[in-house]
């Protein structure tokens, strides 16, 4: 697939960037794979620009190819000749000789995997700093964009106040994965059960999405892409991990443990062998990379630590290691098809429901948009030691939706009813607001087509944007 898909308020703020007559400064930035660089490209497409693809390299290595391809991309070929070794007067030279002779025209620069650029240069931040308060602020001549991967970095070395570019952004932008509607767009073949399994495998990053064959079956998607030791999706899990962190072994053990169940910092850390007292630096990495969550019970009450449960955020991540991590020997000794038949054929519709109910919870803000719901709200999940609400979305209008998702067979709407009423009697309503129902489904049932309160596939992907 080579359409670009999405992304069009992401390019809307680069293009008004763009087109405005003053600098920018926009740092964008997002979790591995979430097509950061391929947005940029995107819009730099026919724009004069220079984009650099930072590496784990020496400063001066690093400088040296940002100046190649500077001098490429802006055919200045002289610019490949000079001998700076620092980064200021590198990104200085090439903005005023770009400047001098395109004074009416503005050049965008892109330094992608800023984190690792910064880590070979620990002053660079305050060079840009410097950059922008005494020349390009002023000069209306340059866009500056900064990418980064890891979410923490960005945050606090770009966007923190402790940083000397922090209060200097003129717009920012977090990318995050596609939503389930948009990543339907990936497999235009399939069903609208497999484009959902689809999301539920590998979640709406771009790159793992064109990895699917939406010419075979999503099971057979599985033994080929996710279960064959050949595949890319197979390694990748194990790649992302050794990309940003020094030992992967404990992150391994930890998302192994929360994988298999595990959800408390002290179940985790049985699980894992590790002592708790180092498992939040732990867990503070996988959670800044975008790749761990932190979940509180929603009820409308201030949240309270001893409640705090993490879960996989990544789709991917949550797959790999609850099928193929542990179940790497007998994928290897007796091939993806065995593997697959014995080890996770068994419980794959089981795991398939926890990917419906992040779905569900998805569409719950597009259902309210679609209902014309003006009011705020937060939309979660609740539980407690006597039952689990799959989704709850807390209204501001004193209206607190509590919602059973059912990807499985049903039998009985009136018993599917009946279950959430005796929930909706276990839910500590401390506001007094009024209490929807909502049931979703993977297909409508008899006697339910029409109950506005019921939703199966075909509702949640007819709601738009």
């Amino acid at each position: 697939m080579s359409k670009f898909i999405g992304r069009n308020s992401e390019l809307d703020v680069l293009e008004a960037a763009f087109a405005s007559k003053r600098s920018d400064f926009i740092p964008v930035y997002g979790r591995r794979r979430v097509g950061k660089s391929e947005l940029i490209l995107q819009f730099m497409k026919g724009k004069p620009g220079v984009y650099y693809l930072g590496r784990q390299s020496p400063s001066g290595l690093q400088v040296r190819e940002f100046l190649v391809e500077a001098a490429r991309a802006l055919n200045m070929p002289l610019l490949a000749e000079l001998g700076i070794k620092d980064w200021r007067k590198a990104l200085t030279t090439v903005v005023d000789q770009w400047t001098l002779t395109h004074p009416a025209s503005k050049l965008v620069l892109a330094l992608d995997e800023f984190q690792w650029i910064a880590a070979s240069e620990p002053g660079l931040v305050a060079d840009l700093q410097h950059n922008w308060d005494r020349h390009w602020k002023t000069s209306g001549n340059v866009l500056l964009l900064l990418c980064g991967s890891y979410i923490g970095f960005m945050e606090r070395e770009v966007l923190g106040q402790s940083s000397p570019l922090f209060g200097r952004r003129t717009a920012q932008i977090h990318l995050r994965p596609f939503g389930y509607l948009e990543a339907a767009e990936f497999h235009s073949r399939w069903s609208l059960i497999d484009r959902a399994c689809a999301y539920f495998l590998v979640g709406g990053l771009p790159q793992y999405l064109l990895c699917l064959d939406d010419r075979l079956s999503v099971r057979s998607n599985i033994r080929q892409n996710l279960l064959d030791e050949y595949a890319p999706l197979f390694h990748e899990p194990t790649f992302l991990l050794r990309e940003e962190l020094r030992k992967v072994a404990p992150y391994h053990a930890i998302l192994f443990a929360i994988a298999g169940g595990s959800s408390t910092v002290g179940a985790i850390a049985d699980a894992a062998n590790l002592p708790e007292r180092n498992l939040h630096y732990y867990l503070r990495q996988l959670f800044d990379l975008g790749y761990v969550q932190r979940r509180y019970p929603l009820d409308g009450r201030r949240a309270n630590p001893k409640q705090l449960r993490f879960a996989i955020r990544d789709p991917l991540l949550r797959f790999w290691f609850r099928f193929v991590f542990p179940n790497s020997s007998i994928i290897r000794s007796a091939g993806p098809s065995r593997a697959f038949n014995e080890r996770v054929a068994p419980s794959l519709d089981a795991w398939f429901g926890n990917g419906f109910e992040h779905l569900c919870r998805e569409a719950l803000p597009l259902i309210y948009a679609h209902e014309g719901v003006a009011a705020g709200f937060e939309i979660g999940e609740y539980w407690n030691s006597k039952t689990q609400i799959d989704t709850i979305g807390l209204r501001d209008d004193n209206w607190t939706d509590l919602g059973e998702c059912k990807w499985g067979r049903v039998r009985s709407p009136v018993a599917l009813e009946a279950e959430l009423e005796r929930k909706a009697g276990l839910f500590p309503n401390n506001r007094g607001a009024t209490l929807g129902r909502r049931y979703f489904v993977r297909r409508k049932l008899a006697g339910r087509q029409d109950v506005p309160n019921w939703y199966g596939l075909e509702d949640l992907y007819a709601l738009s944007l």
